[in-house]
């Protein structure tokens, strides 16, 4: 159940891990494509109010993984430094406190619908395509929660591998309901876009319960969830340190991507709706990354809590070489399949040309912006939270939002997309030598800063 991730080959383990974990993401990507190309059947409206919909998903989202980092450091530290209980506390406590805010979140969204999305530019001809997705989206937001919080604490255990079969399967399950309510097959109801919704409502459902039976059943990786308040309470505290610095990170993400499509949305509802499947392709490219800073968080948690820095120092250099010669590969790739990949989702020219000049433009930092999401998981890691929100901080208000009103000035819709890449590239720099100097002066027993 528990790996060691403090002995053996650091490659080796950062290979070993990150792999299955991939497959997962491949899964859950691969779907979500899926599922855009058979909203784009439906229509260039529902593809628009799709486009729209995206930013607070990923500020939910982004919040999930606050939770997520929380859990995934808290417990690998545990795990480094062997206080077995208190990582099965951590691990119930955290899934416990994810679903709850979770719900709260899910419940002030379902009354914020149309001030929320009206200040992201959305159409009123869109709103009711809007209403019907989210209406249900916003359910799946604390089961959600819950199941990566459980996730991450076995991600912690250095056991990627569980994971990413239940992610698999969850992606799998979603794929077969999708077209089932989105078109009416088989005698189910013909529901179009809020199909999509009910589809993953359902299979995010049907996997959580699989997953926490089997944790509980099996693994028996949760302590009793009726415990002393002081204890749950000491739990959370703990957590949190790390979990809601995480939340502000992975928040400023989709805020920075709705600020982006308030810009978008003065171009015409075509081009939110290439930005949307453009949206939608990129995490397809950046899965190597998304798998590289998941597992890194828990490698420096195991390492950091064992005190073992050259290991950290090792895994850093690793993780820069993948990320920026990867990284140049995606965006050799990617430049020759960003029109066809967008014609599967659209036959508008319109919306086909925002998607693809989207892709040209930005896949040349998707390396960069890599390194950037390694380092902030690895800063989580070893339990300093700060360095991460104030990198995420200062690539969207410092260097991105200045650089996004410029190019759009002087180039249109084309320099808001280079001041994407731009800002990923010169961040990538700050980080990777902020997590040198962290490590380095750990080593020492300096207090970084």
């Amino acid at each position: 159940m528990t790996l060691d991730l403090t002995k053996g080959s650091v490659a080796g383990h950062l290979r070993r891990q990150a792999i299955p974990f991939s497959l997962g993401l491949v899964a859950i990507f691969s779907f979500e494509a899926v599922d855009l190309y058979f909203i784009g059947l439906l229509g260039d409206a529902p593809l628009a109010a799709i486009g729209f919909t995206l930013p607070v998903i990923w500020l939910l989202y982004g919040i999930g993984i606050g939770f997520e980092a929380g859990a995934a450091s808290c417990v690998s530290r545990a795990i480094g430094m062997n206080r077995l209980n208190q990582a099965k506390r951590l691990t119930t406590d955290t899934a416990v406190l994810a679903g709850l805010v979770a719900l709260v979140l899910c419940l002030l969204g379902l009354i914020s619908v149309g001030p929320v999305f009206a200040m992201l530019g959305a159409p009123g001809e869109l709103m009711p395509l809007i209403r019907d997705y989210m209406g249900v989206w916003y359910w799946v937001t604390p089961l959600d929660a819950t199941l990566w919080t459980c996730l991450a604490s076995i991600r912690a255990r250095g056991n990627a591998a569980l994971e990413s079969k239940i992610i698999t399967l969850a992606a799998l399950l979603n794929l077969v309901l999708d077209p089932l309510f989105i078109f009416g097959l088989w005698g189910f109801p013909r529901l179009e876009i809020q199909g999509a919704a009910v589809a993953t409502l359902v299979s995010v459902s049907v996997v959580l319960v699989f997953t926490i039976w089997h944790l509980h059943v099996h693994l028996k990786v949760f302590a009793r969830i009726f415990a002393p308040f002081h204890e749950i309470l000491e739990s959370w505290k703990h957590m949190l340190v790390i979990g809601i610095p995480a939340m502000i990170t992975n928040a400023i993400i989709p805020i920075s991507s709705g600020i982006v499509v308030a810009m978008v949305a003065g171009y015409g509802i075509d081009a939110v709706a290439g930005f949307g499947i453009a949206m939608r392709i990129e995490p397809m490219a950046l899965i190597p990354f998304y798998a590289l800073s998941a597992i890194s968080s828990p490698f420096f948690g195991q390492n950091y809590g064992a005190q073992q820095f050259n290991r950290l120092l090792e895994a850093r250099a690793t993780v820069m070489r993948f990320c920026l010669g990867f990284g140049l590969i995606l965006a050799l790739t990617f430049n020759l399949l960003a029109a066809p990949l967008a014609a599967l989702f659209t036959d508008s020219e319109a919306i086909r040309t925002v998607s693809t000049d989207y892709i040209w433009l930005v896949s040349w930092s998707w390396g960069a912006y890599g390194v950037v999401m390694s380092v902030n998981a690895s800063f989580n890691g070893t339990g300093r939270p700060l360095p991460a929100v104030l990198i995420s901080s200062m690539r969207v208000i410092f260097v991105f939002i200045p650089l996004a009103f410029l190019g759009r000035w002087l180039f249109g819709i084309h320099g808001l997309f280079g001041a994407s890449s731009l800002a990923n590239i010169a961040i990538a720099l700050v980080a990777y030598r902020w997590l040198g100097r962290h490590i380095k002066a750990s080593k020492k027993g300096v207090e970084p800063t």
